[in-house]
């Protein structure tokens, strides 16, 4: 794995502000919402692909975004979405979150032969079909790489406005979690500045947190106490395949909560480094979704 730093020296250099057309498929989830947001506030325009547009019409993408029909598993079909687009942020999975996409060498054929120049590809947790089509292509590709999101911390949502209580294992391990906006922000600049292809991003926020650290900052946002539970490994194990996780999920969860690879708790400047300004922190975080949490108002 690359991150690198060193490639993100000459984006001064390579900045362009002509408007760009952009194809952001997963532009409803957690981190293409904010590839949009991103695009958009630097003036390009942006194409949402999906399968359903009436569904992503009420998904809340703003007015100015062009929704398209398409499907990655069936890519025959993206020559109309793909017309025009200079930039592709793909995502490596299909209908399903837990399956691979495996057309991944025609979807790279196809956005080549559509003038397509720039590939951004959210790492999927290990090497995908597509990533390495994508790599193997003749576009400037960027594979973006984050830890944790913030928006995890969603998850605990409920149970902190019905009981003002977290409940979750290994409560001491450590997260150097990023802001899903410093993602689409790093995404922005690779789909339409020079300089960024052929580099893996390992994206992360400014500091390393515990669950401890996670919760006292929602507590201060919302401004009310949060009791943690710490559940043993059997607990939290119980309660997640409760929730519908399939067990290869549960056991991979398990196993990075119990010992964190050092790249999950090591913080580093990338998202500095690529977009000129300071990774967000999670007490940011915490008070922009304060309201989630049943917030009342805090520091």
């Amino acid at each position: 794995m690359t991150n690198h730093a060193n490639a993100a020296s000459s984006i001064n250099n390579g900045k362009t502000d002509d408007p760009q057309t952009v194809l952001v498929t997963g532009a409803t989830g957690t981190v293409g919402r904010q590839v949009v947001a991103e695009l958009l506030r630097r003036g390009h325009t942006v194409r949402a692909l999906t399968r359903d547009p009436a569904r992503a019409a009420a998904a809340g993408l703003p007015a100015e975004v062009e929704i398209v029909r398409g499907d990655l598993t069936d890519p025959a079909g993206l020559g109309p979405a793909l017309d025009g687009a200079t930039g592709l942020h793909l995502i490596t999975f299909g209908g399903d979150l837990f399956a691979s996409l495996e057309t991944g060498l025609e979807i790279a054929e196809l956005a080549e032969k559509s003038g397509v120049r720039r590939a951004t590809v959210l790492f999927g947790g290990g090497q995908t079909p597509l990533q390495q089509a994508v790599e193997a292509s003749g576009l400037d590709w960027t594979v973006l790489m984050p830890v944790e999101f913030m928006a995890n911390a969603l998850e605990w949502a409920g149970t902190i406005r019905a009981e003002d209580t977290v409940r979750e294992p290994f409560a001491d391990r450590q997260s150097a979690m990023v802001h899903e906006a410093d993602i689409g922000a790093v995404a922005a600049v690779a789909l339409t500045e020079e300089g960024h292809g052929g580099h893996r991003y390992l994206l992360t926020g400014p500091e390393v947190l515990t669950v401890r650290d996670k919760t006292e900052a929602l507590a201060a946002a919302r401004g009310q106490a949060i009791t943690l539970v710490e559940l043993t490994e059997w607990e939290a194990r119980e309660r997640w395949i409760a929730d519908g996780k399939p067990r290869e999920v549960v056991d991979f969860l398990l196993g990075v909560f119990a010992d964190t690879p050092p790249e999950g708790r090591t913080v580093v400047g990338t998202v500095e480094e690529i977009t000129g300004r300071p990774a967000r922190t999670f007490a940011q975080w915490a008070r922009e979704h304060a309201a989630e949490f049943g917030g009342r108002g805090g520091a």
